[in-house]
């Protein structure tokens, strides 16, 4: 017999029992949409992940003093320009907390600060921190004009700033500050959020701010940022470089992934039970197509058909039913995948080693699940077979 010929007489049993040929690559089918479905949604959770942690920054180091210390660490007036000096650095900025009480209008207890900060920021604190401004302009000159954080902006009553009108005023100290902008939503620096946003001269001027930074934001080049790291507390304190230390705000974000990852080995194990599942079916299936199919065997091994020819063609069988399913089962998880990331607004990622796994993987099922029952009919003496 050609190929051709087993293929033909392999598919026969598939063709005379369509509904049963359906329930039985139902199973393999749904496991490898389920294959597919969990190993294609974590990858485009993933890109989208990466990608927004690009956009917020990868880059970015936040140094600072170690808390708790006595007597307090210091950092250096002029952290900013060693940190400048390193060559990786592309981009760096500083922020010091003034101590300084913000208040909405002068009725309010000049004790009650909203829980929010007064911060002295460099100009370049936006462009280290890939911020951006809702409404309004970031002005950290000085002059008496501040900046107010997303969270700063909603506690003061102040949501926008509104061009063609009066600037709303805030009164930090004995000062009033006239508010010139609201930052964007920051998930890298939520300080600078519930923060007041001041520049560096206008801070010495007004507040009696003594130029020491308190946090130290470093943007330097991805394939340098774990050498800048090393260096860094060195740089703004040469003395004792153990007393400052430098995270990488992006690696709470990161740590999420991680959560995903373990859920996805869940959704694996699941998936490998339902194939299981879908390979008994199979070989269920096949086990019933020999018990009825008796006296097809025992007029064609009559006929001269060899026990080789009966064991091929019920393991073609078998392995037709799992590949169609197979086939279903890539297509339907493929769907649903660009369905829910499409949905999500993900990047569609689908890996080809799972969508060219499920395939394979149902064929291997198919076989392992037909060749017992394949190998029982070809073992079948024609005289009991036609009996």
């Amino acid at each position: 017999m050609t190929p051709a010929d087993v293929l033909g007489v392999g598919l026969l049993g598939i063709r005379t029992r369509p509904l049963r040929a359906v329930l039985s690559a139902l199973g393999i089918a749904l496991g490898i949409a389920t294959l597919i479905v969990v190993t294609g949604i974590p990858a485009s959770s993933q890109a989208a992940l990466l990608d927004r942690l690009t956009a917020l920054g990868t880059n970015t180091l936040r140094a600072e003093p170690q808390p708790n210390q006595t007597p307090p660490v210091v950092l250096p007036e002029s952290a900013l320009g060693s940190v400048r000096r390193i060559g990786p650095v592309t981009t760096s900025a500083v922020v010091a907390n003034t101590h300084a009480v913000v208040r909405r209008s002068d009725r309010v207890d000049p004790q009650d600060g909203s829980g929010l900060s007064v911060l002295a920021a460099s100009p370049d604190l936006l462009a280290a921190l890939n911020g951006t401004v809702q409404s309004g302009r970031f002005s950290p000159a000085d002059l008496p004009v501040v900046t107010l954080g997303y969270v700063a902006a909603a506690r003061l009553g102040i949501p926008r700033v509104v061009p063609g009108q009066p600037p709303p005023v805030v009164l930090i100290g004995t000062t009033w500050y006239t508010v010139t902008g609201v930052l964007a939503p920051m998930p890298l620096a939520p300080d600078v959020e519930r923060a007041v946003l001041v520049g560096w001269g206008s801070a010495k001027r007004f507040l009696g701010f003594d130029g020491h930074p308190t946090v130290v934001y470093v943007k330097a080049r991805e394939d340098a940022i774990d050498d800048v790291r090393a260096v860094l507390p060195a740089t703004l304190n040469p003395s004792f470089p153990g007393l400052v230390q430098v995270s990488r705000p992006s690696d709470a974000l990161a740590a999420k992934q991680a959560t995903q990852t373990a859920f996805s080995a869940l959704f694996l194990g699941l998936a490998g039970v339902a194939l299981l599942v879908g390979g008994v079916g199979v070989a269920n299936t096949m086990f019933v197509s020999v018990l009825e199919r008796r006296r097809e065997i025992g007029l064609r091994r009559a006929l001269g058909a060899t026990r080789g020819h009966i064991r091929d063609q019920f393991l073609t069988e078998a392995v037709a039913l799992s590949g169609l399913g197979g086939l279903a089962g890539t297509a339907l998880g493929v769907l649903v995948t660009l369905g829910y990331v499409t949905y999500q607004g993900w990047p569609p990622v689908l890996p080809p080693a799972a969508v060219a796994g499920g395939v394979a993987g149902a064929l291997v099922v198919g076989v392992l699940a037909g060749l017992h029952p394949a190998l029982r009919a070809a073992r079948m003496p024609p005289t009991q077979a036609l009996a």
